[in-house]
């Protein structure tokens, strides 16, 4: 069954070749026939027959039903058009979704009052109405000519896309090669097509013609054109019978290339004036209702009978609908128009646009219809562009803008709207237009305040283009030109610049993180200061006074981080120096809890990038908890948001080193390291090589390659980064004590000893105790383990408490203790397998072997056999998540997390919740 969207292909020529381009049709049918999902992609040159393949969709299922949407150039410019086009058929069903998600469609259609909606809630609704259309009779979305269109309905569809699993819908995206706006599909399963076999491409043209054509006539074709369907069909219309036959010579020049478009516009120029007129008024239409052509048309005189000329020659039919034959066709047409027969049609357009009351059609038709700046139409834009972020269309708003600037007769109103459309193509994820918009905004001399807003927003392009060294010094040269009274705005500024600076450390451009610090100190702090004061100040006092200073402004801040329930959505900076101040102060409760609140609130408001580094954090949190397998899930759906939003993957691989050293996987750690370290030094964030070097040296440490890990621990300790810095110390401890390197054990043990008494938390006490027992001897050092397991019992970061037990059964067993050093032994021996910590269980077993002890288990770990996604649902399902919680939680739909729930039972061979509950604790 077709909707009413499915395309009319007329004048088809036949169909051949693309057998396994079919067979990734039919297979899709199947899985969508039995209430799975999938998505797949072509990509190929224009007329290589991507559109004919998808109208195979047709016949492959009666069961299935084919909703078609196709790409509008002169709808790019719309925000979330394409996707009210897809939706609009199934309305009726929308009261019937969660109210966040509906309210988030409503709003971005226009059809609901409200704040813009988050990205995040309107991909949600969208897949639960589509999921729920599904329920009725299993579908496939098939979206041809996907470049054009609008930016934020192709992002929403790829989101969609990447969501669906066991909800009976599928999609297919068909799109031309090489074009930018198509990485949003990225990931999906892509087929590009290339022309036409000999083969296939000679029956072709055998099937197209009643002339016999020549073996070697049609070799020529065919490699000339490239075997392009297209190009093949409508060369064959203009070579004669003796051409055909190999009797006359062909053509100087084929259709290759733009000959296509060469072609199209010959055979317009020969159709009569007013056709050419009313074909040129059809290809700027932003729409295909055909009620709005004869309305155009009859405003400057144009007959509807005049297209009968051009319906004739194929170029167009004209129904309830606007469908050129071919897009190429509407190209040709309307770059064969002259200027003003183009800002004529677009003029008559605008009009119709108003008298139907759409104020953004009809401000984007008047502003094609003038050559000379207007400033109300520049206003009227810029009105649409509010209309725009008001749906959540950030890529549409740009457009607006962009164009509003181009038609400013003022050049301070020019400047402003390039500042604008800048931070709009920056807010859509275009970080390229942004920079170049902001570059033309740059000779602006205006207010300082205005200055000050342009530094800001270039350093927010260097960051958004991992540029982090770039943006420190422009933020320091934006809080020179503040008032010294805007003391807020100073601090704000200064904020994103130490956040940028603890990221790029030593490749920042001619600062340092101390100079950063110490422009803080200069500023005033508020009376009463904020949770990102204390973030600020405390970061200052670490890297330009002690860390005793540092301390109490640190803790206090990350205890107060994000618990606000009433504010808006985490930012990306305080999330990252909330991490960084967590771990530099030792407080393992702070951490946990400030990523979980971060988590929530994200995910309410649908902050996607934030999201992803409070997963990123949480897993961090999750691997020290000895929460290996939680910690793989938390880093699988940040990498999977990192996806969706363009991050590259070696952003965030560095804590999945963590999960994966502790789980001893060595190969893939090193893989892993060398990925996050090499990206880190290429983009001068030097953040991510340290990430490498502490993953590698708890990797090395667990092997028991001391030497190694010294090495990597050393780099660490050089830098002393916030976090990073004061975890290293008890590695250095450990590992200096088993190469000999005494002084260096020392030297880690000095700075410990400073610091932990300053935090004064049980995980930096136990550390330190545990530190200190590696260096003692005789009973002392006894005393001094007891200490640190005491300390450690009471926190949650059971890697370092199992590690303590490790290493006192150790020293036991070295001291003939064996029934002493067995009972400890044991303890990190069951600690470390219930965690996944293959190496350092395979260290506690060899030490327990050398103790006498016999009945050691030989299997460290039985794997319950589950996919990443079903551990998750099995996790969530035994807290006690319900399935739509666990569907909110994981951007699915509850019959996925159904299909995923009865995997899970029948692997683990039992029925119910409660076995489940009981199984994984």
């Amino acid at each position: 069954m077709t909707n009413h969207m499915a395309p009319s292909h007329f004048d088809a020529a036949p169909f051949f070749g693309r057998h396994e381009e079919r067979r990734n049709l039919d297979d899709l049918v199947s899985l969508i026939e039995n209430g799975l999902s999938g998505a797949v992609v072509f990509l190929g040159d224009p007329g290589v027959g991507k559109t004919r393949l998808l109208e195979c969709l047709h016949e492959a299922s009666e069961s299935v039903r084919t909703i078609h949407l196709v790409g509008l150039e002169s709808e790019v410019r719309l925000p979330f058009a394409a996707l009210h086009r897809l939706l609009e058929p199934h309305f009726n069903r929308i009261d019937r979704l969660p109210t966040p998600q509906r309210d988030a469609l409503l709003i971005t259609f226009g059809m609901l009052d409200g704040s813009p909606p988050a990205r995040l809630l309107i991909g949600l609704g969208t897949l639960s109405l589509l999921a729920d259309a599904a329920t009725e009779q299993q579908l496939i979305c098939v979206v041809d000519d996907a470049q054009w269109l609008d930016r934020e309905s192709l992002g929403t569809l790829a989101f969609v896309a990447r969501r669906v699993h066991a909800d009976g819908i599928g999609f297919v995206f068909a799109g031309r090669e090489n074009q930018p706006e198509l990485q949003v599909l990225d990931g999906l399963a892509t087929h590009h097509l290339a022309g036409l076999g000999t083969s296939d491409a000679s029956s072709l043209l055998n099937a197209i013609t009643p002339h016999n054509i020549s073996p070697s006539i049609a070799a020529r074709l065919v490699t000339e054109t490239g075997g392009n369907p297209l190009a093949l069909v409508e060369l064959v219309k203009q070579l004669t019978p003796g051409q055909l036959e190999g009797q006359l010579p062909l053509p100087q020049r084929l259709l290759i290339g733009s000959g296509l478009i060469d072609y199209f516009q010959r055979q317009v120029e020969l159709l009569p004036a007013q056709t050419r007129s009313l074909l040129l008024l059809a290809s700027a239409m932003s729409d295909e209702n055909a009620a709005s052509l004869w309305r155009a048309a009859t405003l400057i005189g144009l007959s509807p009978e005049s297209m009968d000329a051009a319906a004739r020659v194929g170029l167009i039919r004209v129904d309830d609908r606007v469908a050129f034959r071919h897009p190429l066709i509407r190209s040709a047409v309307y770059g064969s128009g002259t200027l003003d027969e183009r800002r004529a049609s677009h003029a008559a357009l605008a009009a119709i646009a108003d008298l139907e009351d759409h104020p953004d059609l009809t401000a984007w038709h008047r502003a094609a219809a003038v050559a000379a700046p207007n400033e109300e139409i520049a206003a009227q834009l810029e009105r649409s562009a509010v209309h725009a972020e008001q749906r959540g269309g950030q890529a549409a708003q740009a457009l607006f803008l962009a164009r509003a600037a181009e038609l400013s007769p003022g050049k301070d109103d020019r400047n402003i709207r390039l500042f604008a459309a800048a931070q709009a193509y920056l807010a859509a994820g275009d970080g390229v237009q942004a920079d170049a918009l902001l570059e033309k905004a740059a000779t602006w001399l205006g207010s300082t305040e205005m200055r000050v807003d342009l530094q800001r927003l270039r350093a927010s392009i260097a960051v958004f283009f991992s540029r982090h060294k770039d943006a420190p010094a422009i933020l320091l040269e934006a809080a020179r030109h503040v008032d010294p009274n805007e003391s807020g705005v100073i601090r704000a500024i200064l904020f994103d610049a130490l956040q940028a600076a603890l990221v790029a450390r030593g490749y920042i451009v001619g600062l340092t993180p101390a100079d950063v610090a110490l422009s803080v100190l200069h500023t005033r702090s508020p009376e009463r200061p904020s949770t990102k004061d204390l973030l600020l100040d405390g970061f200052a006092a670490r890297l330009a006074v002690d860390f005793e200073t540092a301390a109490p402004l640190l803790r206090a801040s990350v205890k107060q981080l994000f618990t606000d329930e009433q504010s808006g959505a985490p930012e990306l900076p305080s999330i990252i120096l909330g991490w960084f101040a967590a771990e530099d102060v030792w407080d393992d409760e702070a951490l946990r809890s400030m990523f979980d609140r971060a988590a929530v609130m994200c995910r309410r408001h649908g902050a996607l990038g934030a999201l992803r580094i409070a997963l990123a954090g949480l897993c961090v949190s999750q691997a020290l908890a000895g929460q290996l397998a939680k910690a793989e899930q938390s880093y699988f759906e940040a990498a999977d948001i990192s996806s969706l939003i363009g991050v590259p993957p070696p952003a965030t691989t560095g804590v999945l080193l963590e999960v994966r050293a502790w789980q001893g996987r060595e190969q893939e750690s090193r893989e892993t390291a060398a990925l996050t370290s090499a990206w880190g030094k290429e983009h001068g964030a030097e953040i991510l090589e340290i990430f490498s070097w502490s993953g590698l040296t708890i990797l090395e440490i667990g092997l028991g390659n001391y030497s190694a890990a010294a090495r990597w621990a050393r780099e660490i300790f050089r830098r002393d980064p916030p976090g990073f810095g004061n975890r290293i110390l008890p590695e250095i401890v450990e590992a200096c004590t088993r190469t000999g390197e005494t002084a260096f054990a020392q030297e880690a043990l000095d700075r410990l000893s400073e610091r932990a008494r300053a935090s004064g938390t049980p995980w930096a006490n136990g550390m330190l105790a545990r530190s200190r027992a590696l260096i003692a001897s005789g009973e002392e050092a006894e005393t001094y383990y007891l200490e640190a397991i005491e300390h450690l019992a009471a926190t949650s970061v059971h890697t370092e408490l199992a590690r303590a037990h490790l290493l006192f059964g150790e020293w036991l067993r070295r001291r003939k203790r064996r029934r002493d050093a067995r009972l400890h032994l044991t303890t990190a021996h069951d600690m470390f397998l219930a965690m996944g910590a293959m190496a350092f269980a395979t260290r506690a077993r060899s030490e327990l072997l050398a103790t006498g002890y016999q009945s050691t288990v030989d299997t460290l770990q039985l794997s319950l056999g589950l996919t990443s996604q079903e551990t998750q649902v099995a996790r969530l399902a035994a807290a006690g998540a319900m399935n739509a919680e666990i569907a909110e939680q994981m951007f699915v739909t509850t019959s996925t997390v159904e299909y995923h729930l009865s995997k899970v039972f029948r692997k683990l061979g039992i029925s119910s919740r409660r076995q489940l509950t009981s199984m994984l604790q």
